[in-house]
């Protein structure tokens, strides 16, 4: 038999039930997110690395497009930082393709690397590595979006988007070492976004 004091105790159950569901709804809603019309169901679109046809002398330097939302209040300026952990067994570190800071819209068009007209600083990717010998790039010339071009099979490359409450004191050719001692104390919500590209053409 359910006395009105039981009835009262799951009413308050189901009710607090409710707000956390709510609450756990709104969280997930709000959540800052990035999202690229150049990866669909995780897989890169070829033009944006070695299988398609823009380059700088060996590196593919077509640049993704992407959108972020749900930015969080007080952000000033977003920063980029784009990996491939899956070159660790190959080269023996993640590799670097991407380093941007002190963007301030939440929105890139395609090869905007190509042309960032004060928009945003790059700093140098892994092309720019000692270890590749006489193929390396100059600092100058790797600070610039680096396309995908996995050796060995397809790997999978991490997009990390940072939204900060700063601009920081950063200029052209930085590396990203100085990015992340930059962005310390300033990282309000952090994206990430990865799609996967073969070694071989389809």
């Amino acid at each position: 038999m359910i006395t009105i004091k039981s009835r009262a105790f799951l009413l308050c159950a189901v009710c607090l039930f409710g707000m956390l569901r709510g609450m756990a709804s709104s969280q997930t809603t709000d959540r800052m997110i990035v999202t690229s019309q150049g990866i669909v169901n995780g897989v890169i679109d070829l033009k944006y690395g070695k299988h398609g046809t823009h380059f700088l002398k060996d590196m593919p330097d077509y640049s993704l497009p992407l959108e972020i939302r749900n930015a969080p209040e007080g952000t000033k300026s977003f920063a980029i930082f784009l990996e491939d952990r899956d070159a660790i067994p190959v080269a023996r570190f993640s590799w670097i393709h991407w380093v941007v800071a002190n963007l301030a819209e939440p929105k890139l068009e395609e090869n905007a690397s190509a042309k960032p007209n004060g928009r945003f600083v790059q700093g140098v990717n892994s092309w720019a590595s000692p270890l590749l010998g006489a193929s390396k790039l100059t600092d100058a010339e790797a600070s610039r979006y680096g396309g995908m071009a996995p050796p060995d099979k397809a790997h999978v490359y991490d997009l990390h988007v940072f939204a900060l409450d700063a601009k920081l004191d950063l200029k052209d050719g930085f590396f990203a070492n100085a990015l992340f001692k930059a962005m310390k104390g300033h990282v309000l919500a952090e994206a990430v976004l990865s799609g996967s590209y073969p070694s071989v053409h389809p």
